[in-house]
């Protein structure tokens, strides 16, 4: 029997970042790795701004452990948590033989997101979609999808495009050649904000579509963008064609190592999961930091116990089957199981982590839409 295994590894870290009056805040992040990368990005054309307030967070492939696949998260309009801030996308890069996820993030400046073209001002350095200006977003017409009979702060500005590619991740073997600037690595030590709920929402709600699958759609998924978050039908837009040509690649069986997962594969035993750390958390309200840490502690703890369940049962049926004499094909098909658990509690344990993420997230200051 054949089953999909791929290099992921997925810890939970963060960033403790100092601004320069003396404010600091806790960005968390989520690790992926990945033995093979993305398709490239699809055609597709931009929804109608749906009202004032709205930036374009950019469509890109997210990981999906349980699937062992890549799946589309379509581009789509959001109301920045803060007056001010805006949204760096997340990106892939290669490194070390593996394909690593960045994950995105608000901000008063646009950071690093791997110099990948995105489009609609996204076109791998910056953002020239837009700008913030006396707590109000005006729209560059040039490249954003606008109704001026509905939104009246626009202006037009002209975009030399010099990175036409639709490749999806920076460096490697055909990837994007690009490394941060000065000024990006700046924006790193920025207060950041996690993307927000209606994008977390959004982001589960194409997980959750097998249609957005890169092995169902090959890179042309049906559902490109969308004019709001999680709204997949009315508004949203297909692709127009794929950005390159994409196939899966094939997977190595467990029975073809000896019921023990390829070299570098995915876990296969709770035991071989990496250990979860703990974060420090610093939004500048100790109240609220200490009652976090203690909401961390907990979470924690409790994914170490079910962890530790989870191997005594694997430990338990490894034993039966030693008991049993089974032949390789039998081992082999349980180890698939055990994979199969462990790499559906590794993704669970991680939609926990991303929901702490988002609540550990610094208080909002003034909300997203202009007044």
């Amino acid at each position: 029997m054949r089953f999909r295994r791929s290099i992921i590894s997925i810890l939970f870290a963060a960033v403790m970042l100092m601004l320069a009056a003396g404010s600091a805040s806790a960005q968390i992040g989520i690790g992926i790795s990945v033995g093979f990368g993305p398709p490239a990005l699809p055609v597709y054309e931009q929804p109608l701004c749906p009202g004032d307030g709205y930036l374009w967070t950019p469509g890109y492939w997210g990981w999906d452990a349980d699937a062992n696949d890549y799946y589309w998260v379509p581009g789509t309009w959001v109301l920045a948590p803060e007056v001010g801030f805006l949204w760096t996308p997340p990106w892939w890069g290669w490194e070390g033989g593996f394909y690593h996820w960045h994950d995105g993030y608000w901000g008063p400046h646009i950071g690093f997101y791997g110099g990948i073209n995105y489009g609609f001002g996204y076109f791998g350095d910056g953002f020239y979609g837009g700008r913030w200006d006396h707590g109000h977003f005006f729209y560059n017409r040039e490249v954003t999808n606008i109704n001026v009979t509905n939104i009246h702060n626009v202006y037009n500005e002209h975009v030399d495009i010099r990175n036409n590619s639709h490749v999806a991740f920076n460096g490697g073997q055909g990837g994007i050649d690009a490394r941060p600037t000065r000024e990006q690595e700046a924006a790193e030590h920025d207060r950041h904000v996690a993307p927000v709920a209606a994008q977390m929402q959004h982001v589960q709600a194409a997980r959750g579509n097998p249609e957005l699958r890169a092995s169902a759609n090959h890179g042309k998924p049906p559902i490109a963008a969308t004019a709001r978050p999680g709204e997949m039908r009315e508004g949203a837009v297909g692709a127009k064609e794929a950005g390159g040509e994409y196939h899966a690649p094939e997977r190595n069986t467990a029975a073809e190592h000896g019921g023990e997962p390829a070299r570098g594969g995915n876990p296969t035993h709770p035991k071989d999961l990496p250990a979860i750390d703990k974060t420090p958390i610093n939004t500048g309200d100790a109240k609220r930091d200490q009652k976090l840490q203690k909401q961390q502690d907990k979470m924690i703890a409790k994914q170490n116990a079910e962890r530790d369940k989870l191997q005594a049962q694997q430990d338990k049926e490894h034993a039966q089957l030693e008991k049993q004499n089974a032949n390789e094909q039998k081992k082999a098909q349980v180890e698939q199981k055990h994979a199969q658990q462990t790499q559906a509690l590794q993704q669970r344990h991680t939609e926990q982590r991303q929901s702490f993420q988002s609540h550990a997230a610094p208080a909002s200051h003034g909300g997203g839409r202009p007044k």
